[in-house]
C-alpha cells in the first residue's frame, strides 16, 4: 500500500466519513480500492465510535491525513467549513442507522453530520446494520429522504452471517471494495459532466 507521500497529486479529494460499526475495519480495504480505481487524494474523518474500532494510526497508512477527536489547536484545519472546502465527495462508510437519520433530519451531533448538513459536494452513503433495523419503516424514512434530498445511497447488498451462538442471520453491508470504488467513480464522472 502506498504511503501518503507516494500518492501523485491530482485526482479527486475525497473525504470519507468513518461512523462506529465493527464494519470500519474494513475500511483500509476500501481506501486501497478507491485509490486503484481514482487516484486522488484521502482524508478520513472518523467519529469517536469508529476510532474505537480501528485505531486512527492504522486508518492513517492509507490516507494523507486522518481527522479525529476535538482538539482545540486543530479546529481551524478541521472545522467542517475547511473540511468542505478541502474535497471533492464525501463517502460515508459505513454508514450506521445513526447517520443516516443525523443526516435525513438535518441534525448535527457529529463532525460528520456537520460536514453532510455544510456540503457542496456529492454524498454517498454505503449502508451497513442488521436485517431487522434496515427494514424498519424509520430507516427506510430515512434513506428516501436522503434521496430526495439529492444524496446518494445505493441498495446495500445482502449477506449472511453468522455470530458467536452460532445463529446465521442476513443483513445489509457494504458492497466489494472495488464496487464502492466504481459507484463513488461513477457519481464523479456524473458530477463532471453534470
Amino acid at each position: 500500500m502506498p504511503n501518503a507521500t507516494d500518492v501523485p497529486s491530482g485526482g479527486p479529494r475525497v473525504l470519507v466519513g468513518a461512523t462506529g460499526s465493527v464494519a470500519v475495519t474494513a475500511l483500509p480495504s476500501y481506501l486501497d480500492a478507491l485509490r486503484a480505481r481514482l487516484g486522488g487524494t484521502y482524508t478520513v474523518l472518523m467519529t469517536h465510535t469508529a476510532a474505537s474500532f480501528i485505531p486512527p494510526d492504522t486508518v492513517r497508512l492509507g490516507a494523507e491525513r486522518v481527522v479525529h477527536g476535538e482538539a482545540p489547536a486543530d479546529w481551524p484545519t478541521d472545522k467542517p467549513s475547511r473540511l468542505v472546502a478541502d474535497h471533492d465527495i464525501l463517502v460515508v462508510l459505513p454508514a450506521t442507522a445513526n447517520i443516516l437519520s443525523a443526516a435525513a433530519t438535518g441534525a448535527a451531533p457529529n463532525r460528520i453530520a456537520t460536514v453532510i448538513l455544510s456540503s457542496t459536494f456529492p454524498v454517498v452513503f454505503f449502508p451497513h446494520m442488521g436485517g431487522p433495523m434496515w427494514n424498519k419503516p424509520a430507516v427506510q424514512r430515512n434513506v428516501a429522504q436522503l434521496r430526495a434530498d439529492g444524496h446518494h445511497v445505493p441498495e446495500p447488498e445482502w449477506h449472511e452471517s453468522v455470530d458467536l451462538s452460532g445463529l446465521t442471520t442476513r443483513h445489509p453491508a457494504l458492497p466489494a471494495p472495488e464496487k464502492a470504488a466504481e459507484i463513488v467513480a461513477e457519481l464523479l464522472e456524473k458530477t463532471r459532466t453534470a
